[in-house]
């Protein structure tokens, strides 16, 4: 069967196909499934971020577009069993009756990625349909919008469409493209289901998120087609056109969103006029959303390649040239953006700079410490993955294992003492009517929801601090994780969240949902640093390679005793690890002094207010209460 796959493709990816009636209905399909998305998109967009929800319940308009929203996400299922089935039926050059065979669909999940796409997509939705029918409070639609946004970025990952070899990049960029570009089409589309005085209440809401949104779908727009189209040669070809057309209409839609904003918020007060604006604007979008789809379909201009083959099978595999051998030099020096790590940074870095003026302009100052510990944090975790340790990291374990120790344990900590979360709960909205949440209400409930309670949890958080170290390297886990750039966003991400999480609970000045026993923070540290030199000394002492032959595939002509490189790595994680683990326990016991000295005040306070009212202080109280007892005991013999 794959050998049928295989000679269904050209050298391009097209297809050669006998049935009209196939590829007739292919594209049609697609549009369908397109429409649907976004309209489900937009939908849950509205239900969780436009409509005022009723202290965390949804409220009957929510209820309304709950029912349409199911509606979309079964129209969108079926129309990927739809596309799974016509694409099966063309890659066979069959009728579609033809490709309802069991053993037919078994191999092509089996073989091809597009197969696999197609059935991680319908198992999305049919939960998604499962999670919307049961919902009634506000989390249960995050949750689906979450849901969402998986089946919209997993399949992404799948693309290698980068001429200059910026793979990273190229996907990243294209990640935050589509995602921000969903959001900002399905807004509209949300708004236009509202009724008239929600969607009056959600045009300002709707307005500052919709211009975050025209900012991202820009710069990454720009940056995506950079890495794929030379700008010299690639403007005369029809990929080039495209992008020509595709920038003037985002220009004409930033040009038009601005536009009506202001003029909504100075003549309008809803009805027919605001929502011909808006279907003018739904409009423009999907001209460009189809055009958007038409670029996805062509194939960018190529230039020749002067790399050997086993040099364009180390990019194909990692997404970037092999490196140097490794010099101060070029640890320093080299740098290949991550698009996906670098858009998140970017995107937190603007939240936070958009917080901290928030206070500015109200008057408040924000501790200049914690500004600079955030903008540490930041740049650690970007050479971590952008930067000389992030590129050797993908072609040698001992960097690998830095890059991990710096984001496990380094750089979560600068971002624990930056109070993040602090900064969240002093600058984010309010709800708009009294019995809204609002986004601070939001995050308020979910630090002190049972989920919280349980992942702040020290043993939750040594476990997934520690333990996941074990399940990641002592496993086939990490060879297939390594095989893929959704594995390495994922080790990345995991590293740094689970660091975060557990220095959050050890050492966090952010609100925590239940206080940690100093003496517990510090049982908690030891058994992390137990559980950390174990790990580094199975690492030393493992005589066959971890890594599922990943590293030995990419033929590098330096460090090539594989086993002593693991080695090397197993070694640095133990000194590396150890170190931040004693920092966190040296700030442990200053914490605990501090907590014992503030106690001590606010105690004397206590005992100087109860003397100036007349009252016996503590300690006065105290030893009369010695005194009885001492009477009762001489009083019984």
């Amino acid at each position: 069967m794959s050998k049928i796959f295989a000679a269904s493709l050209t050298a391009h990816g097209h297809v050669i196909t006998s049935n009209s009636l196939v590829s007739t209905l292919i594209p049609l399909v697609k549009d369908l499934n397109l429409l649907s998305f976004l309209v489900a998109i937009g939908l849950l967009f509205a239900m969780g971020f436009l409509i005022p929800e009723s202290r965390g319940y949804l409220t009957q308009e929510s209820i309304r577009l709950r029912s349409l929203a199911v509606l979309a996400t079964t129209i969108w299922t079926t129309t990927v069993i739809g596309c799974f089935m016509l694409e099966l039926a063309n890659l066979l050059g069959a009728s579609l009756l033809d490709a309802f065979n069991l053993s037919t669909i078994r191999s092509f999940i089996a073989q091809s990625s597009l197969g696999r796409d197609y059935l991680f997509q319908v198992v999305i939705g049919l939960a998604l349909c499962l999670v919307l029918g049961r919902a009634k409070k506000a989390r249960g639609v995050y949750g689906a919008l979450a849901l969402t946004i998986i089946a919209l970025i997993a399949p992404i990952f799948q693309s290698h469409a980068s001429n200059a070899g910026n793979h990273e990049l190229a996907i990243g960029s294209l990640i935050f493209h589509v995602l921000f570009a969903s959001l900002w089409v399905g807004g509209v589309i949300g708004l236009l289901a509202l009724a008239p005085k929600t969607r009056e209440l959600s045009i300002p809401r709707f307005s500052s998120l919709a211009l975050w949104a025209a900012v991202i779908v820009g710069v990454s727009g720009v940056v995506n087609a950079w890495t794929r189209l030379n700008f010299l040669a690639g403007w005369h070809t029809l990929y080039g056109a495209l992008v020509a057309a595709k920038i003037l209409l985002f220009i004409i839609l930033v040009a038009i969103g601005a536009r009506h904003r202001s003029y909504i918020a100075q003549n309008l007060s809803g009805g027919a006029q605001l929502r011909r604006l808006l279907l003018n604007e739904t409009l423009v979008m999907v001209v460009a959303v189809g055009i958007g789809g038409w670029l996805s379909g062509t194939t960018p201009p190529t230039s020749p390649s002067a790399l050997t083959l086993e040099a364009n099978q180390t990019l194909e595999r990692v997404g970037q040239a092999m490196p140097p051998a490794p010099t101060l030099a070029h640890f320093l020096l080299l740098y290949v953006p991550d698009g996906a790590v670098l858009g998140i940074l970017l995107l937190i870095t603007a939240l936070y700079i958009k917080g901290v003026r928030t206070l500015a302009k109200r008057g408040d100052k924000w501790p200049v410490g914690r500004t600079v510990s955030f903008a540490l944090a930041i740049a650690t975790v970007d050479f971590a993955t952008s930067g000389g340790l992030g590129v050797y990291a993908h072609f040698a374990f001992s960097f690998h294992m830095i890059a991990h120790m710096v984001l496990g344990m380094i750089a979560p900590i600068g971002f624990v003492l930056s109070a993040p979360v602090t900064l969240a709960l002093r600058t984010l909205p309010i709800g708009r009517t009294p019995d809204e949440r609002g986004l601070r209400g939001t995050l308020i409930a979910l630090i002190h929801s049972r989920y919280s309670v349980i992942m702040t949890n020290p043993i939750v958080a040594l476990a997934l601090f520690d333990g996941s170290l074990f399940v990641v390297y002592m496993t086939p886990v990490f060879g297939k994780l390594m095989n893929s750039h959704s594995g390495h966003l994922f080790m990345d991400l995991h590293f740094l969240l689970a660091g975060y999480l557990f220095f959050y609970v050890i050492v966090g000045v952010d609100p925590n949902p239940k206080k940690i026993p100093h003496i517990i923070r510090i049982i908690i540290l030891f058994a992390a640093m137990s559980i950390h030199a174990f790990f580094s000394v199975a690492l030393l002492s493992t005589t066959t390679l971890l890594d599922g032959g990943y590293f030995a595939s990419l033929h590098r002509s330096w460090a090539t005793n594989l086993l002593t490189d693991q080695h090397t790595g197993g070694a640095i994680g133990w000194a590396m690890g150890e170190i931040p683990i004693l920092i966190a326990l040296i700030a442990t016991f200053i914490q605990w002094v501090r907590d014992d000295s503030r106690e001590a005040k606010r105690t004397d306070r206590a005992s100087d207010r109860a003397v100036a009212m007349g009252e016996e202080d503590e300690l006065a109280k105290y030893n009369k209460y010695l005194a009885s007892l001492q009477h009762r005991e001489g009083h019984d013999r």
